[in-house]
């Protein structure tokens, strides 16, 4: 943070949402993190919005806001030219440079951790027991590693300030088991234990930990800077455990059963939206929900499998209603309805980084940007 907390710049913050919602949870062909900007700009104040857009830029502008938070990212396809008479982001983008506006984008990264997008809208819901509808798997590595007693303090350390050992809840989480290490070094060698061309026997600690894949590099490079030897030992070992921290959608439990058509009314209520889509359920009490912010449908075999009687998501396909009628009451509830209230947990989570001191304001975008619209006759 910047001196004496006066101010804050772009690089405070978007290291800090990095670590909130880490850029390597995002879908591999997402554009998340930074797409506008310099890391050393002083923040003014913050506007946040599902996508910008000239009304979003114009409002930003109005409140004197030079960094914008978008979920939907800017820059998402490859720019083919940055025509500024024939092309609309172009134009846009145009504007941002001409008034030194930072642009932020926090996707699929959001809707995969916990209280992301999907549990936001599980909240508002008013499910209990929430927790993920389905964990991301293959993103896991077990690191091993061999360590000097002595050394086995200043080595742990730096693995978990580095990301290491983070398994739900629980940080530092590790296994050490005591062990004998050889090794003899070569005359070209320069061993921190023992001598050169002789055969030696250590006492070593065995270190496990579990790493997120996206930190893996870091936690190698705290390995190799702390160890006291001149080639560490470590193993790699990919994982396919259910990563208990980041995951799809969201499923939990109302307080109180109720019948399909009141579920109905509840999701159109808690989402100020008057045009659901549906198919019929199994007819009986909704009491366990599964729930996806925005495109979600593909995740309705887990949300049968997982015994829930409604499933709330958007951007549905009519065969897919005809895969769910009577097994569950599938509801197409809006991509911009089921994505919005997120926004709301976006604004707090920056709050509690912002010092108080820097008189920096955190907006959400007063109108809409949604761009699909209903017909009333």
């Amino acid at each position: 943070m910047s001196a004496f907390f006066l101010y804050m710049i772009v690089g405070d913050l978007t290291k800090y949402l990095d670590d909130w919602a880490p850029p390597g949870a995002a879908w591999e062909k997402d554009n998340v993190g930074l797409q506008i900007g310099s890391r050393r700009q002083k923040i003014k104040s913050i506007m946040l919005c599902l996508e910008l857009n000239d009304e979003v830029l114009k409002e930003a502008l109005q409140k004197n806001c030079n960094f914008i938070f978008t979920h939907h990212p800017l820059i998402f396809k490859p720019i083919k030219n940055l025509d500024t008479e024939n092309n609309s982001l172009a134009k846009l983008i145009e504007k941002l440079f001409k008034h030194n506006i930072s642009v932020y984008s926090a996707h699929t990264n959001f809707d995969s951790i916990k209280n992301g997008v999907s549990f936001e809208l599980a909240k508002v819901l008013k499910l209990k027991n929430i927790k993920f509808l389905e964990n991301e798997e293959n993103n896991q590595f077990k690191v091993v590693t061999f360590i000097p007693a002595t050394s086995l303090d200043k080595i742990s350390e730096a693995i978990f300030s580095a990301g290491g050992g983070i398994i739900g809840e629980y940080e530092n989480c590790s296994f050490r088991s005591s062990g004998e290490g050889t090794f003899k070094g070569t005359a070209e060698s320069n061993p921190q234990v023992g001598k050169k061309n002789h055969f030696e026997n250590v006492n070593e600690i065995r270190l496990e930990v579990i790493v997120d894949s996206w930190k893996l590099n870091k936690v190698i490079s705290a390995i190799i800077k702390t160890h006291p030897y001149e080639e560490p030992a470590y193993d790699i070992y990919p994982l396919k455990n259910k990563n208990v921290n980041f995951g799809a959608g969201a499923i939990g439990e109302l307080e109180k059963g109720m019948n399909e058509n009141k579920f109905l009314s509840l999701v159109s209520k808690s989402l100020r939206t008057k045009t659901l889509k549906y198919c019929e359920g199994k007819g009986k009490a909704v009491k366990k929900v599964a729930v996806c912010g925005g495109s979600g449908s593909e995740l309705l075999a887990q949300a049968i499998s997982e015994g829930a009687d409604a499933f709330v998501t958007a951007d549905i396909k009519y065969h897919t209603y005809q895969d769910a009628e009577r097994k569950i009451l599938l509801i197409d509830a809006g991509h911009y309805e089921t994505e919005i209230i997120s926004l709301k947990a976006a604004q707090q989570v920056i709050y509690n980084f912002i010092p108080k001191s820097s008189g920096i304001k955190v907006f959400k975008y007063s109108g809409s940007t949604n761009p699909v619209k209903f017909y009333k006759q």
